[in-house]
């Protein structure tokens, strides 16, 4: 019922994840550059440095916090581990082709611009001010700072509230589909990101461009 009801009214908001869709992100950009090893790096990323282990930062829990914890655990590879904290910005890649300027013309045409980011609340601030468009949003929901993460409903419901949206008034633009799907269950439009000229059509469908 609530993807229907979210698609029986136009949308007048964007929303927009940033990870994959905005911008790449990878910890192999950070962790390809010290461990040569293709076997050794794959070895790494699914034991040590975990995605799971990267989300709970993510959620809200502090760098220090992990990084002790993983570093007991893996004692051998502590200098590795502290780098995700000291290099984090080496896991950052390159803005996803044509998004930035997607964003530029929606607000060129006075469309709302909102954020949903499963993010760590440590390091967005430098990330806010390294990348000039981020100040295009009106405002941006950033998981570390509010203890929640995509694709619980709770960060989708206290969006909703936070930029003053109602159902159906806007898309939300995600590359994971267990985002979208919890976005639309919200009330919100889901696009699944698969790149800005897909996009673009959509938004183009739904007026917004």
């Amino acid at each position: 019922m609530a993807h229907t009801s979210s698609r029986s009214m136009a949308p007048t908001a964007a929303v927009f994840d940033f990870g994959k869709v905005l911008i790449d992100w990878n910890p192999r950009y950070l962790y390809g550059k010290v461990i040569a090893e293709p076997s050794e790096l794959d070895w790494f990323l699914d034991n040590v440095v975990t995605l799971d282990w990267h989300f709970e930062h993510d959620r809200g829990r502090s760098f220090a916090d992990g990084i002790a914890t993983l570093s007991a655990k893996f004692p051998q590879h502590a200098d590795l581990i502290r780098m995700w904290d000291t290099h984090w910005v080496d896991t950052i890649g390159d803005e996803i082709d044509g998004m930035v300027g997607i964003l530029g013309e929606l607000k060129s045409r006075g469309v709302p611009l909102f954020g949903i980011t499963n993010f760590s609340a440590e390091k967005f601030d430098d990330f806010e001010r390294d990348y000039d468009w981020v100040h295009l949003f009106d405002d941006i929901v950033v998981s570390g700072r509010e203890k929640l993460i995509k694709p619980d409903p709770a960060i989708f419901q206290l969006a909703l509230k936070r930029f003053g949206l109602e159902k159906g008034q806007a898309v939300f633009v995600d590359d994971i589909l267990a985002n979208t799907n919890a976005a639309e269950n919200e009330g919100f439009i889901g696009h699944h990101f698969h790149g800005a000229d897909a996009l673009r059509s959509d938004l183009k469908k739904y007026g917004l461009l």
